[in-house]
């Protein structure tokens, strides 16, 4: 879903709502309001308009699947707009400064950081009586997806018991590493049932035997923070996402691992111009944490081959956070029925199979189609870790309160990893933040 769940210097799939519980998110509540719609209703009836995010890279791809919906569908116009940021949160922001300026699309991409809050704000159109009319199509596609994303769509992504939306692709967290780096090191290459002390043995050799750091450590919290709490048997938030629970002991031994790392040099510190997947191409790392979105550029660096996915290692159990794509229909929009042909085109086989076929940076909801070549060609050994990851994993934790939440959060990792704060004193401090928010 970071990207396309987008991505920063070590990977991130993408950043916690920045700003959506904020200024713009409320003006776009007054423009549209739980009512009819914003001032300027929905696009021109000319067109079907559809924002997503994506990186100009990511557009290309998309651009290509959007085409094969025109071929299918020609009686339909469709206006799409990839939106260039590195976040959701700022896309979110951007997207709901737009509604309350009466520019209301008519679909919207919106990741598990967001879905809640959207669906709570009378922005969105239920999609219950689409389902129940297409309800063999809507059988078929869940028929075809592993149980668990349907019962997370039902659980987190609306407040009072109407559909939203339809779980879409995602991404889970694995780990990436440089098979190269690996053997060159005499280490053996690491297996999904490797634990925190194979991981920390692998990146003390590798250092010693090679030079290159060990993994890329960070503050992002989907991609760097939670992969570690979740395996370590903790969060940062309970299950109902109603109390933080970021100063637990386990919460504080995750961020000591994390800050020895750094110490010991066998991570580079946080921060800075280090870009994980060009370091790992070129012989400089070994591991760093990914989903599916790294496969665009490890491609363009022709390192596909050099690569492997193993899932992330444990201390108490395995463990991963997971977002998914969902693509709502606004209720202002007046090309509904349109809408929804266009969102059966998304999660239909076809279009799914198309995507992967592309490269796309996020792993299909379809069972079918993760499991295909369409999917797994020219992608490092282990892909398929991605999609099993959703037998254990866990929603990433998305309390309306974005912004500070986020803040909170990656800061008090952050003074951990760069050794400013103890980890207990700085998982305590963010904590009593956390709980002033919720």
């Amino acid at each position: 879903m970071d990207q396309p769940l987008m991505s920063r210097r070590t990977l991130s799939r993408r950043h916690l709502l920045q700003a959506t519980g904020g200024t713009a998110l409320a003006a776009a509540l007054a423009a549209c309001g739980g009512g009819g719609g914003g001032s300027g209703g929905g696009s021109s009836s000319k067109e079907l308009s559809f924002v997503y995010m994506g990186t100009a890279e990511q557009q290309a791809t998309w651009n290509k699947l959007f085409a094969k919906f025109t071929e299918q569908h020609p009686e339909i116009k469709l206006k799409a707009e990839g939106i260039p940021l590195s976040n959701w949160g700022d896309f979110f922001n951007q997207l709901s400064t737009r509604i309350a300026g009466g520019q209301v699309p008519d679909v919207i991409q919106i990741a598990t950081e967001g879905q809640r809050l959207f669906a709570s704000k009378g922005l969105l159109a239920p999609l219950d009586d689409y389902i129940a009319k297409d309800k063999s199509t809507i059988d078929e596609y869940y028929g075809d997806m592993d149980p668990n994303l349907v019962e997370w769509d039902k659980k987190y992504a609306s407040t009072d018991g109407k559909t939203y939306y339809l779980p879409g692709e995602f991404n889970t967290m694995c780990m990436w590493y440089s098979k190269e780096l690996f053997a060159k090191a005499g280490v053996p290459e690491p297996t999904p049932k490797w634990t925190w002390d194979d991981f920390r043995h692998a990146c003390e050799q590798i250092k010693a035997k090679t030079g290159a750091f060990g993994y890329a450590a960070g503050p992002e919290y989907f991609a760097a923070i939670m992969p570690w709490l979740l395996t370590n048997g903790t969060s940062s938030f309970s299950d109902d996402w109603s109390k933080p629970t970021y100063d637990d002991p386990r919460v504080i031994e995750a961020a000591d691992f994390n800050r020895k790392l750094v110490a010991d040099k066998l991570s580079p510190p946080p921060g800075g111009t280090f870009d994980a997947t060009t370091a790992a191409a070129q012989g400089k790392l070994a591991m760093f944490g990914g989903g599916r979105w790294p496969i665009i550029s490890i491609r363009n660096l022709k390192a596909t081959a050099k690569m492997g996915i193993v899932p992330w290692p444990v201390k108490a159990g395995q463990g991963s956070p997971v977002g998914w794509n969902g693509y709502p229909i606004l209720k202002a929009s007046k090309k509904k029925d349109d809408a929804w042909t266009f969102i059966k085109f998304l999660i239909s086989k076809e279009g799914s199979s198309f995507f992967a076929q592309l490269g796309g940076t996020i792993v299909p909801a379809r069972k079918s189609v993760a499991n295909s070549q369409s999917f797994l060609e020219d992608a490092p050994k282990g892909t398929e870790y991605l999609y099993q990851a959703l037998s254990y994993a866990t929603p990433i934790p998305s309390p309306d309160k974005g912004a500070a939440v986020q803040k909170a959060i990656e800061d008090g990792w952050k003074q951990v990893l760069t050794g400013n704060a103890s980890p207990a004193d700085a998982l305590g401090k963010a904590q009593t933040t956390l709980e002033g928010l919720v």
